[in-house]
């Protein structure tokens, strides 16, 4: 099994990962045994999942199959989103309910890299983005990030620390693309004032903020104009951009990810940043939907929340290794008392669990079965 740990990246916002990942073959069995512990009844269990419609996804839909019993039912949209409009339908299908939602992203374990994985129907088996609706989705904002990383130069000019900043970048009055937060970039007069030292054909010239200067070090000023580069950190620019309205959850996940996007384009891996983001951000808005939701009222359920990581086939495999990060769950009893489990409490209700799992399905029989069966005609009058 790769270790993803060598190459983890910092936490978002409180989702550690490091020591928190489980495959698949080891989480479902866990799940629906502590599902067990918390009283739910083998048998009459409805499982659900909120997945991506990638094709990486269905090994573990095949998992929650095995160990409840039952097929899933369908609550995800594309890119992980949960379609809270199926609560209703989802409630009425089982006696106790079962919710996992899972952004994703993908592994290759080859360059040790997030965001890509290997199709293996494609004519050469190439690596592609995985999430490819999240890739597609951040795609604009960090064109538009590599342009000011480029139009932002530093320099030297008569002994001063400076700043040359490309027009385009200096208006404030655009509804789409990166803003630049100039107070922390141009140095202001005893006025207030930002008034440029020079203005030249294309850009103008500032005296660098202080706090610029002590942050990513004089040294990076010289007389040869430098690009900003990676200095152009989350905390000194933001977006705008005219997003679509809301139809049918279609924009959903960019209205989710745009306060975020300078956080998630300036990481190291931004696909996997951005899934983690987002499943933080899924499991708050299914949370209070649930909650209100009267059809879910009077049942018992747990809704998990988490990341799925789909690590590209190897020779010989059909399917993933994914591994499951959890993030947090909710817990509704038919009583209306309730309890939010935070990470770690998750984590290790889980791993106390056994992977034993006498209720689980053969999937093989089960399919024969019904291959084998007399067939029922069906009348049509």
């Amino acid at each position: 099994m790769p270790d993803l740990a060598a190459n983890m990246v910092q936490p978002v916002g409180g989702f550690p990962m490091h020591n928190m990942m489980m495959r698949y073959s080891l989480f479902i069995p866990k799940l629906y045994n502590w599902c067990k512990t918390l009283g739910f009844e083998p048998g009459k269990i409805m499982p659900s999942r909120a997945f991506c419609s990638d094709e990486s996804q269905g090994y573990p839909i095949i998992m929650m199959a095995k160990h409840f019993g039952a097929f899933p039912f369908n609550h995800g949209r594309v890119g992980g989103m949960v379609a809270t409009d199926r609560h209703g339908p989802h409630a009425s299908h089982g006696q106790d309910m079962v919710i996992i939602q899972a952004s994703h992203v993908g592994y290759d374990p080859e360059s040790k890299s997030f965001g890509t994985y290997r199709r293996l129907q494609t004519s050469d088996q190439s690596c592609g983005p995985s999430c490819g609706k999240i890739f597609h989705v951040i795609e604009w904002y960090q064109e538009e990030y590599e342009f000011a990383c480029k139009n932002i130069l530093l320099q030297k000019i008569d002994g001063q620390d400076c700043i040359v900043i490309d027009n385009r970048l200096l208006r404030d009055d655009r509804d789409d693309g990166l803003l630049l937060r100039l107070e922390k970039l141009i140095a202001s007069d005893n006025s207030g004032e930002r008034a440029p030292l020079q203005s030249l054909s294309t850009s103008r010239v500032f005296l660098a903020a202080k706090s610029l200067v002590d942050k990513i070090g004089e040294s990076v000023f010289s007389e040869q104009a430098t690009k900003i580069s990676r200095h152009l950190t989350a905390d000194l620019f933001y977006f705008r951009h005219n997003i679509k309205p809301l139809e049918e959850g279609t924009h959903h996940l960019e209205h989710s990810l745009i306060r975020y996007m300078p956080q998630i384009i300036t990481s190291d891996f931004p696909t996997l940043t951005a899934a983690q983001i987002y499943t933080q951000v899924e499991f708050d808005l299914t949370f209070r939907s649930i909650v209100k939701e009267q059809s879910y009222k009077g049942k018992k359920l747990l809704f998990v929340a988490g990341l799925n990581i789909d690590i590209s086939p190897q020779p010989g495999q059909l399917f993933p290794l994914t591994k499951f990060v959890p993030w947090a769950a909710y817990l509704q009893n038919p009583d209306g008392s309730s309890h939010t489990y935070e990470q770690q409490e998750l984590f290790e209700s889980l791993e106390q669990q056994d992977t034993d799992n006498p209720d689980q399905i053969n999937l093989e029989d089960a399919i024969q079965m019904m291959a084998s069966v007399k067939e029922i005609r069906i009348d049509i009058k």
